[in-house]
């Protein structure tokens, strides 16, 4: 939720805000104030946001790797609403065989790969149709430390074998993620905001919603989606009331800010 609020509302302008300002908006959507504030601690010890202080009061502003997360996270929103009409059949492949010692590296690893659009048919075998998307893999190989363990491919099916659709199904969920579309289109489309405020307030819990879709739909092409896919269509009518809310949420955020800033 911080993220979404700092992505939304401090990283467009690179502006910093108030402590009092953050709290408000946690506190809009149910987030208490003491989590609230670990959160905000968590994160500037994580070193995304740094703080100015001005008396008893901090305002905190974005450091350069919190820009670029938020940037990249942003791409990959918009990415999934961009599905590939055509594809070219080429696969990203990576095998991950960690030993026993490192078990609790694999829930980092399946959070890691799913968020950049990986899926995991088998056991310690990842795929992704998204070509461009190897260089992030290597980064993220990389980083976690797991050049050892890794091999990596860009590979075609070859047409025998377990057919591409079916290696797909193997790989996602997809009926939990049309589910969970359906959840989402049910729950907002339903929403009848009327003052600026709870435009507001609609607006990050929708905004959240978004910014967790990465992570959950891989943003498949259009060849390897199933008949009547639903998915694509959902996420343009989320974007719609996104883009519906988005002025007045705005326009809220930028006098609730002067108002604290007095």
């Amino acid at each position: 939720m911080l993220l979404t609020l700092l992505g939304e509302f401090v990283h467009p302008t690179h502006e910093s805000t108030w402590t009092s300002t953050l709290l408000y908006a946690f506190h809009g959507v149910g987030i208490a104030e003491k989590s609230a504030r670990q959160a905000i601690a968590r994160a500037s010890a994580a070193g995304w946001i740094e703080n100015d202080r001005e008396g008893r009061r901090a305002s905190w502003r974005l450091t350069a790797s919190a820009d670029a997360l938020i940037g990249e996270g942003s791409r990959r929103v918009r990415g999934i609403r961009s599905s590939i009409e055509s594809w070219q059949g080429e696969w990203v492949v990576l095998h991950i065989s960690l030993p026993e010692s490192r078990r609790a590296d694999r829930l980092r690893v399946y959070r890691a790969l799913s968020w950049l659009g990986f899926g995991n048919p088998t056991p310690g075998l990842w795929i992704c149709p998204h070509a461009d998307r190897a260089e992030a893999a290597r980064k993220t190989v990389e980083e976690m430390g797991l050049t050892e363990h890794t091999i990596a491919l860009n590979a075609h099916s070859l047409g025998f074998g377990v057919s591409e659709r079916d290696l797909v199904a193997q790989a996602w969920d997809l009926q939990s993620i049309s589910s969970h579309y359906d959840a989402l289109v049910e729950r907002f489309a339903g929403l009848r905001p009327r003052s600026e405020e709870a435009i507001f307030f609609a607006h990050i819990e929708l905004v959240n919603e978004l910014q967790r879709l990465p992570s959950i739909d891989p943003g498949l092409p259009v060849p390897l989606l199933p008949t009547g896919w639903q998915g694509t269509r959902a996420a343009t009518r989320l974007n719609e009331l996104r883009a519906k809310w988005r002025d007045a949420a705005h326009a809220h955020w930028r006098t609730v800010s002067r108002e604290h800033d007095d």
